[in-house]
Order: C-alpha cells, then structure tokens, then sequence
C-alpha cells in the first residue's frame, strides 16, 4: 500500500489530439520508505457508450468502422465492430450519448439508462467511460446515422440479433471492451 502521493513534475510530451504527460511523483511505502516514479498518461477526456436493443425481435444496434490502433496492432482490416460512444466534450454524458447515438445509428432516443462507469486502460489512459443502455424502435430512426460529415467517422449501422452477437465474442469478429462488457451486461440482467 502506498501513501502520501506527492506529483514532483509534470511534463507535456505531445499535445496533438489529446494530451500525453510524463508525471514524476513520489510517494511513501507501507515501511516508511519514499520513492520517486515517473509515469506516462495519456488524457484524452471522458467518455460514454451505449447499447440499443430491442426486446420485440433481440436486436442490438453496433456500428463498424476503422481504428487505426486496432490496425497497428495486427487487425488486418482495422475494422471494429462496436457500441456507440463519444467524447462529452463539453455536454455531461447523458446528453453526449444521446448527441452521438443520433450522429452515428440514426436513432433519436429519449430514455436513456446509466448502468455503471469504469476506468478501462487504468495503466495509462486517464478516462473515465460511462455506460448506458436505452431501448430503440423502428419509429425512432430519424437519419441513416453514419456519423458526424465532418469528422469523417464514415460508420456502418449493425442491427443484429442479440445472440448472434453474443456468439461473434467468442469467434473474436467483436473484439471491442466495451461492447463486450454492455453485450454482456443485457445478458446477465436477463434484458435480452
């Protein structure tokens, strides 16, 4: 167990798209000894996804679309199947989650649920990701959703079968966390 942190040093390393810092910070161990680490994190904001489903048919909504650190580490495509999600910028998650639910699947949902949040790369990665779920019907569709024009997103709106995309976690064609983590929420809440 650790105590008494103290950040000694922080130095910006790149701050292109989001921020990488190099912290140097001490601390005292159980014993009373004090030691000095420095560390990378990278800040990239906080973060919401979520999970559209559909009782009636067990559909889920994902999209699919590139992700270049997914391509550089051997995802031969790049492509990744995955749950909506965003950056707050400056909306609180509710609002962002609805703002990108709309922009990337089409969807204007209303009720949305929050369901837990959760530090998903601790080691280095600052951001906190909150993780809801709403319910979708047909009449909601309002756009072909394919995200922001300008952000060149360029997204591909899945609606699948609840189980189908349970059994494409363990062929590995869903490799995303957090999907994975909302896929298997609905199942373990007996939701779908």
């Amino acid at each position: 167990m650790i105590k008494d942190i103290k950040i000694t040093n922080t130095e910006i390393l790149s701050n292109n798209w989001y921020t990488l810092r190099k912290i140097t910070y001490e601390y005292a161990k159980k014993d009373g000894t004090r030691l000095t680490q420095s560390r990378e994190a990278y800040d990239r904001g906080n973060g919401a996804t979520i999970l559209l489903y559909n009782k009636e048919q067990q559909t889920i909504i994902l999209t699919r679309q590139f992700r270049l650190p997914t391509f550089v580490n051997g995802n031969e495509t790049g492509m990744l199947i995955e749950a909506c999600a965003g950056l707050p910028d400056k909306d609180n998650p509710e609002d962002c989650i609805r703002r990108e639910t709309e922009e990337e699947t089409g969807y204007k949902i209303t009720d949305v649920k929050k369901v837990f949040e959760a530090y998903m790369s601790p080691g280095s990665v600052t951001e906190i990701l909150y993780f809801f779920i709403a319910e979708y019907h047909k009449d909601m569709k309002v756009t072909e959703g394919g995200g922001a024009a300008h952000e060149e997103e360029n997204i591909e709106v899945l609606e699948l079968d609840f189980n189908i995309a349970m059994a494409m976690i363990d062929s590995g064609e869903i490799k995303d966390g957090k999907t994975i983590m909302l896929l298997q929420y609905l199942r373990l809440q007996h939701i779908l």
